[in-house]
């Protein structure tokens, strides 16, 4: 809410608020700017084509809002938005760091900063990962509906890879239930025997789940313990880059 301030900050309220709220009365309210500034807003606003008159006194966001969005997201790089949350968590853990976007019935990692170890992990930036085994693929299927990630399971196949790995969906999807209530899923060597990682998903613009990230390490280097005292790291690292991507304070869990 914006009560004092410049005319542009004003203006940027007032813009925002548009997509929630369409009357001036409400806008006014939402933002704490007067009902008179509102309305001189919003008529910049609709000569700019920002801001549109829906015909029954009220208004809406304008064609140019698209035109604008749609030439800055051609040249949007997600994993670069997110670099100064996974260096930052990179530097508190000192753990292998990890930053992937679903791809389908897959995720693929975007980004990867080494541990400060002297091993590497197996992973590599452009490499594929399964959604059923991975820290990251379990954060991300948590926040889809059981029904999707029926049809997931269905695709793929859980396949076994590991002693630990979940190979029956419905133990998968109950699995999912506990991922979801505390915000971030582990991989106790389900995907690679010998590895332990810890992730969080993050969300888009929408808020809708688009990766994920974690930190992983071998289990001599990672205990269980390890793994929950970490995950509130991994969590708050996946917050500020969900908001780095545009999805609003409400959106994000946590």
């Amino acid at each position: 809410m914006v009560r004092e301030g410049s005319s542009i900050d004003k203006a940027l309220a007032v813009l925002e608020a548009i997509a929630d709220h369409h009357r001036v009365t409400d806008i006014a309210a939402a933002t704490g700017v007067s009902k008179s500034t509102v309305h001189r807003i919003l008529q910049s606003l609709v000569e700019w084509g920002f801001v549109r008159a829906d015909g029954s006194g009220g208004y809406e966001p304008g064609p140019r809002i698209l035109t604008l969005a749609g030439r800055v997201m051609t040249r949007f790089d997600p994993a670069r938005q997110a670099g100064e949350a996974l260096r930052s968590l990179h530097e508190r853990t000192g753990y292998t760091t990890h930053f992937a976007i679903r791809n389908g019935d897959e995720a693929v990692y975007v980004e990867k900063l080494e541990g400060r170890r002297p091993y590497q992990m197996p992973s590599r930036v452009g490499m594929s990962l399964r959604l059923h085994s991975t820290a990251i693929g379990k954060a991300i299927l948590a926040e889809l509906p059981d029904a999707e990630v029926r049809e997931i399971a269905g695709h793929t196949g859980l396949v076994r890879l590991t002693p630990n790995t979940l190979t029956d969906v419905e133990a998968l999807v109950a699995h999912l239930a506990e991922v979801r209530a505390v915000g971030y899923a582990i991989d106790d060597e389900e995907n690679v025997p010998g590895l332990r990682c810890v992730a969080a998903p993050v969300f888009d613009h929408t808020g809708r789940v688009l990766g994920g990230i974690s930190i992983s390490a071998l289990v001599m280097d990672m205990d269980r313990d390890d793994l929950e005292g970490f995950a509130a790291e991994v969590v708050a690292a996946a917050r500020e880059v969900s908001v780095a991507l545009g999805a609003s304070s409400p959106l994000v869990r946590g």
